[in-house]
């Protein structure tokens, strides 16, 4: 239960960290209706420890405040209580930030005394499943705020010091690595007898598929990549795209990827708001293209002659390559250039739209009881991302997540790996 007290201790404390310089305004904002104040993620991680711990399984426990049990609900319906509308979180002026840090804090303190005790099989999972779910949160706490920043006329950086230019840092040329298909097995082997080993349930169960021989690039597209297929005027060529996409790309006005905008100062006539701030697109011309929807990287995709690699094929090659990259941990928040020999850049720098639609695996069951709508009810209408990105912490990440997200998404830090 050590371990476990200090891996709670270590998530909670991230947290903190990434939220630090942000003022009281600041966690209030919400800019888009994909995202969430930090304020709420904060409140509702620790809602959900409260909720599905310290309520049901901590006799002692006393919650700090009744109504909280409501108002940070994010979508439970089977909890029996009315959700406050998404839409209405940033005008939750009360409780204040000071109330919620409160919050926190009580809730530190019961988990920390539940932990000291013995802990039965079912509060272990849950325990588990919430640090997960906090380092979800930690992830989106950066998407939101870097589009809170952006949608801000003043253009505020999250971080005050530049990125570290890599203009000369060589790029491995895009080649092909070939794989003879055949039957595999997909999914995570989960260890039962280790409470600490964890996926999340719409990773399970393990089964077997049969994949034809493929090929996949050994790097992400990068940015230089993508101004190529810009500069082809794709974006008014409907027969690259998707009949959705090309609707959804026309209504929204698209033209390059979210956070791109013109700059004649920059010898590529752009430049790109990052989490560091503005930095002239001739200095990330070979890292890779991100906050692209999945229409955009399929429509790129088709006009390179390949496609977007299925979630299986992407899978069976990561699960045998070492699980390193840039990750939360090295503190880039960019993605960077790929250096790496093999198939590389497939954990980290940006989550990979696959060509897989998010489903049910075969013999699926989601989690007992109002933990089962945490992934299977959003199984409609969304494609998996697999890899995680330069904002996913290390140890949150594996060859077997399964990310998701509408295919008009691009407020995360999403990009394209090629397949033929």
């Amino acid at each position: 239960m050590s371990t476990l007290l200090l891996k709670y201790q270590a998530v909670r404390s991230i947290t903190r960290s990434l939220v630090a310089s942000l003022s009281a305004e600041d966690q209030m904002v919400q800019s888009s209706a994909d995202a969430s104040p930090v304020k709420w993620h904060q409140a509702h991680a620790t809602w959900f420890c409260e909720t599905f711990v310290l309520r049901p399984f901590f006799a002692d426990y006393k919650p700090f405040r009744e109504e909280f049990h409501r108002l940070f609900n994010s979508y439970y319906i089977s909890l029996g209580e009315e959700i406050p509308d998404k839409t209405l979180r940033p005008s939750f002026s009360r409780p204040s930030l000071d109330q919620v840090l409160a919050f926190r804090a009580h809730v530190d303190h019961a988990m920390e005394k539940f932990l000291a005790r013995s802990v039965d099989e079912e509060p272990l999972r849950r325990i588990v499943l919430g640090l997960h779910h906090e380092q979800q949160h930690q992830e989106l706490v950066l998407t939101d705020i870097k589009h809170a920043f952006f949608s801000n006329p003043l253009r505020p950086s999250y971080e005050t010091t530049a990125l570290v230019e890599e203009r000369d840092h060589p790029i491995p040329k895009l080649r092909w690595h070939t794989f003879d298909g055949g039957l595999t097995e997909i999914g995570h082997p989960l260890c039962v007898a280790n409470g600490l080993d964890f996926c999340f349930d719409n990773e399970t169960p393990r089964h077997k598929v049969y994949l034809e021989p493929f090929q996949i690039a050994n790097r992400a597209v990068t940015c230089r990549e993508y101004l190529e297929f810009i500069s082809d005027d794709a974006y008014t060529r409907a027969e690259l795209w998707l009949s959705d996409g090309w609707n959804t790309a026309s209504e929204m006005g698209w033209e390059a990827p979210l956070y791109w905008e013109r700059d004649s100062g920059d010898e590529t006539g752009w430049r790109v708001f990052t989490l560091r701030g503005w930095h002239g697109l001739s200095a990330l011309l070979d890292t890779p293209a991100c906050h692209l929807s999945f229409f955009e990287a399929e429509a790129f995709a088709r006009w390179r002659g390949c496609r977007l690699p299925t979630e299986a094929e992407w899978e069976s090659v990561a699960s045998a390559v070492p699980l390193r990259g840039n990750l939360l941990d090295t503190g880039r928040m960019h993605p960077a250039t790929a250096n790496g020999d093999g198939v590389d850049q497939l954990f980290g720098d940006c989550w990979e739209w696959t060509a897989s639609s998010y489903t049910g695996y075969p013999g699926y069951k989601p989690l007992p009881g109002a933990l089962g709508e945490y992934n299977g009810k959003f199984m409609s209408g969304q494609m998996v991302l697999r890899g995680g990105s330069c904002i996913t912490p290390a140890d949150h990440v594996r060859a077997t997540y399964r990310n998701f997200f509408q295919p008009s998404t691009r407020w995360q830090f999403s990009g394209i790996r090629l397949a033929i």
